[in-house]
């Protein structure tokens, strides 16, 4: 029972995140019958699955609010940006009563009562809403489920005579979804009685569609009035009641209903031991065509159930995070062992082991490929979050901002995008504070009095960027340097572009706000920012313009798990640089370094490229080669190469964390197992060269005092 009421607890807060979204939505457009039907599929789950699990507490809340919702369906009750704020209070209480945590039966109390309120025999607000604004008027189910009907077309005898042709109507009903068709040709009369002219035949189907009985009806729309029509909804999708879950209606219940049988004949039928379909043909109560045609339903609607069935099971499967987390590592002790295979294969003079290793490299490069896709989630679920923080952060503030989202598609490593929330959660937090304006401040600007913050997320070879975008006040250059020459992070003379000035809001506890909120200016927190976008070796580049707005883009690694590197050698020791952030690879020889004069500059392509000697920078002993390799790569928009004795070539990467004794060393991100066994250490460039930067300043600075 321990393990069914820890999926109820993981479903509902799938449930709760869903419902969320919905009514933030819903707020958006009230009169949304899709919406309204989500939310209130959402609460009945909630509580059906709560009652059955044991969460009782749950269920009798989640009731409460249902009703409501019920009657909102109806266009009982309006929707309202009261209604909205309070179903979001009652989601919290859930979300608490999920996870066990205590909650205030006070506020609990509090909510249920507002909810009665709404009722319309309540005397509340209510009943003020039937037929107006909010919800529009009454509707039946608005996302069609899969439903199956039972068609009787029987058209009249003058059909042919009107030029119409059933065998297109059929057709047209075909087009719906899956069917079974079956002629009755009971109808027909023996040959002396018949009239050439005259249609006989009739039709059962059983069809089964999402579309809904609307377009069932038109099909037969120019033909109704002359013919006998029956559609009757015989199974659908949402729910199946218990006492029917273990299969369809019994054939002898099927004739009833369609009136091919009467009850007196189907009783007499069952005192006999033999087919009920059997007995009835035998004695003349039913035709054998009625009897064809209630089988084909019986079966129609059995497959219909198990296709449900297996694409529920097969849809989705729950995988405890730490499973996954595993599997990953096995995988990623698999690619180490395929790259000793491969090593071992190109030293040998052997055909077939060689073509084994190929295939076993191949094999591993798609097991490695699915197993990181499995990893892989759409960032909507983390977009998704903010739509509410936004929204009641923007009320506290007096200020009114809408969020938009583009990208919610992409996908990124679920430990990245567990990682991802509290970075974001600061930034969206700042623009919200300090960076888009009071309405009235908007409006004195020419601005709309509506900000908005807009997050977009899209891939770029093996990364991720997320840009968070206000069209608010933007940056105060003027300011921000102000503040650090008065803290004394920059000399009053130092001159520094843009970018360079934006980076230093993301020093701890630097912050321009001239007044203290609950919410913070910027630069309060913007170091955990910085410091989380690190950890997930990721980069932050700031861009604003004074009165129009800030973008902060976040550039991040698909995964953390296993990369594609550049192996490198210097010396006797490997080193492995991620293939993504490489550019080219270009010689360096003696002569080009002795044209430079003593300066670590090389020209490549017609540009000066400065370049950081890994060799001298890790203090390896020995002798360069006489050609050595330039690896160029962009560092916060500027090209800069790093000096490599040989460049050994692509090499799949399993990221190894480093003991925690090393874990001060900010220029390696990680370590790898190389085909031979020996160790590589994955080099985090940016803060590589950074560092190699902020040493050059300071020794040049200490001999400009000298």
């Amino acid at each position: 029972m321990d393990q069914h009421r820890e999926t109820y607890r993981e479903e509902a807060r799938e449930l709760l995140s869903e419902l969320e979204t919905a009514l933030l939505k819903l707020e958006e457009t009230p009169d949304d019958r899709d919406l309204i039907g989500r939310v209130f599929r959402a609460m009945h789950t909630i509580k059906g699955s709560g009652a059955m699990f044991g969460f009782d507490d749950i269920a009798a809340f989640t009731h409460e609010i249902e009703t409501v919702f019920d009657k909102v369906r109806e266009g009982q009750i309006p929707v309202t940006n009261d209604l909205v704020s309070l179903t979001l209070k009652a989601c919290d209480q859930i979300g608490k009563m999920v996870e066990g945590d205590r909650t205030d039966e006070a506020e609990k109390g509090k909510i249920l009562t507002a909810f009665r309120e709404k009722l319309p025999d309540a005397g509340g607000a209510g009943k003020t809403g039937a037929g107006k604004s909010g919800t529009g008027p009454p509707a039946g189910k608005q996302e069609d489920p899969n439903v199956t009907y039972r068609i009787r077309f029987r058209p009249g005898k003058d059909l042919f005579a009107t030029g119409t042709n059933p065998i297109p109507l059929l057709d047209e009903l075909r087009a719906l979804g899956p069917h079974r068709v079956t002629a009755r040709t009971d109808m027909i009369p023996p040959l002396s009685e018949m009239e050439p002219e005259a249609c006989y035949l009739y039709w059962d189907v059983t069809l089964s569609t999402s579309r809904g009985i609307d377009a069932v009806k038109d099909v037969f729309i120019f033909v109704e009035d002359s013919c006998e029509l029956k559609i009757e909804a015989v199974d659908e999708e949402e729910e199946i009641a218990p006492e029917k879950a273990e299969g369809y209606k019994r054939l002898g219940e099927i004739l009833v209903e369609r009136g091919d049988l009467r009850t007196e004949d189907l009783n007499e039928a069952l005192e006999s031991r033999k087919r009920i379909g059997e007995v009835l043909a035998e004695r003349g109560a039913v035709s054998k065509e009625a009897v064809k045609s209630a089988m084909e339903e019986q079966q129609h609607v059995a497959e219909a159930r198990q296709m449900r069935q297996e694409k529920a099971a097969a849809s989705s499967i729950r995988v405890a995070a730490n499973k996954l987390d595993a599997l990953v590592d096995m995988v990623g002790e698999l690619v180490t062992v395929q790259a000793r295979l491969s090593q071992k294969a190109s030293t040998q003079a052997d055909a077939d082991l060689l073509s084994i290793s190929e295939e076993v490299e191949r094999l591993t490069a798609e097991l490695r490929d699915t197993t990181m896709g499995i990893r892989m989630l759409p960032i909507g679920t983390v977009f998704s979050k903010f739509t509410r923080l936004v929204r009641d952060l923007s009320g506290e503030l007096g200020k009114k901002i809408v969020m938009t989202t583009e990208g919610a598609e992409t996908e990124l490593d679920k430990t990245v995008i567990e990682r991802l929330n509290d970075p974001l959660v600061h930034l969206i937090r700042n623009s919200i504070d300090h960076g888009i304006e009071l309405p009235a401040e908007r409006l004195e600007k020419g601005k709309k009095s509506q900000g908005t913050v807009h997050l977009a997320a899209y891939h770029s070879g093996a990364n991720v960027f997320i840009r968070i975008q206000d069209d608010g006040a933007g940056l105060d250059r003027e300011r921000i340097r102000e503040k650090a020459v008065e803290r004394g992070l920059i000399a009053s003379d130092a001159v520094l572009a843009d970018r360079e000035i934006f980076d230093l809001i993301f020093l701890p506890g630097f912050s321009t706000s001239r007044t203290v909120s609950n919410v913070s200016g910027r630069g309060v927190g913007m170091d955990v920012v910085k410091r989380g976008i690190a950890a997930l070796q990721g980069s932050i580049e700031t861009a604003s313009t004074k009165g129009e707005g800030t973008t902060i883009t976040l550039k991040l690694p698909l995964t953390l798990a296993i990369i594609d590197g550049l192996l490198v050698r210097i010396g006797q020791a490997h080193f492995v640089l991620p293939l993504s952030a490489i550019d080219e690879c270009v010689e360096l020889t003696r002569q080009d370094v002795a044209n430079a004069h003593g300066q670590h500059l090389a020209t490549i392509r017609g540009e000066l490229v400065p370049y950081l000697r890994l060799r001298q920078r890790f203090g390896i002993a020995g002798e360069p080669p006489a050609i050595e390799q330039i690896i160029t790569t962009q560092i916060d928009g500027h090209r800069v190469g790093l000096v490599v004795d040989q460049v050994v070539g692509e090499h799949q990467t399993v990221i190894k964390s480093l003991g925690r004794f090393y874990r001060g060393v900010e220029e390696v991100s990680g370590a790898t197992i190389l085909g031979d066994g020996n160790v590589a250490l994955i080099l985090d460039l940016p803060k590589l060269v950074h560092k190699a930067e902020m040493e050059e300043k300071a020794k040049n600075s200490h001999e400009g005092v000298g």
